[in-house]
């Protein structure tokens, strides 16, 4: 369980850190496919070898083919909310969403359970969330998109609550880094009318070759180290976990992005942290 604790804690990491990249970028539909077309084409062979050598059911397909679907639906809505919001507020929203779903669906239908620690630490680190997305706030927060950034942050959240838990089922049928693939091709091409009709792909690269290479390793790498973690632990205790990356979000909203509100979202990450580990070591 530790081990699998680990993975999870540096999976929020590199998560946070490529949304970081992404927010600074020129156009965020642009480098989030260039970061992923990347590993689609080097982890193309092992998902086809996979497949080739041990075949799905027909609804083995199925079940892949919603989780393609379902990460297309989750590139555009990323994008598109990039694009309107402060890291450090549509970050929580996007992870929260997550945290509240996931464990329920977790207990009810996987047969899974948390304790009352547990439960107690996911309060505690939705409390931290909505208060860090500015909801609660005074109108001095309000931004000049309004609601728009919470209502795609929220669908993002939804989005990802569906796909990992269809991935939990899809790892009965695929290797942690054959569905990580196929996750990565639905994700190229829920951004590809996007960056067609950008015409922004030369010019995106030209501006930050660097970072999109790293976030080719950070973005799908944080994923994959989150598909071995669900290999090994349930997933209602460890996909709380997973949402550290909020509060490395917020540090770096704060810290490298120059975003406001910084003394109350870092206070707020302090309550988020603790939340975390009631459900990492108690839950």
């Amino acid at each position: 369980m530790v081990f699998s604790i680990l993975l999870v804690l540096a999976s929020g990491m590199a998560h946070a850190v490529w949304s970081m990249f992404t927010k600074r970028s020129l156009n965020k539909g642009v480098f989030l496919w260039s970061i992923m077309m990347i590993p689609s084409v080097i982890l193309l062979p092992v998902l086809v070898a996979e497949l080739w050598r041990n075949p799905l059911t027909w609804g083995g397909y199925g079940l892949l083919l919603l989780s393609v679907a379902l990460q297309a639906l989750y590139s555009w809505l990323l994008s598109k909310t990039y694009e309107l919001g402060d890291l450090s507020q549509i970050y929580p929203i996007m992870r929260g969403t997550s945290t509240l779903l996931i464990p329920i669906i977790g207990v009810l239908f996987l047969h899974e359970s948390l304790s009352v620690y547990g439960w107690i630490g996911i309060v505690c680190m939705l409390g931290g969330f909505f208060l860090l997305s500015g909801l609660g706030g005074k109108r001095a927060e309000a931004r000049p998109h309004g609601l728009k950034p919470f209502a795609l942050a929220l669908c993002v959240g939804l989005c990802t609550t569906s796909y990992v838990f269809v991935d939990k089922l899809n790892l009965e049928n695929l290797s942690p880094l054959a569905l990580s693939e196929a996750t990565n091709i639905g994700f190229v091409l829920g951004l590809t009318p996007l960056v067609l009709a950008s015409r922004q792909l030369r010019q995106e690269w030209r501006k930050n070759r660097s970072t999109i290479l790293l976030g080719a390793i950070l973005n799908p790498g944080s994923y994959l180290l989150f598909l071995f973690a669900m290999q090994q632990a349930p997933m209602a205790h460890i996909s709380p976990l997973r949402e550290i990356g909020t509060v490395f979000a917020t540090f770096l909203g704060i810290l490298i992005l120059k975003e406001q509100h910084g003394l109350k979202r870092i206070a707020t990450s302090i309550v988020v942290f603790c939340g975390i580990l009631l459900v990492g070591m108690l839950g």
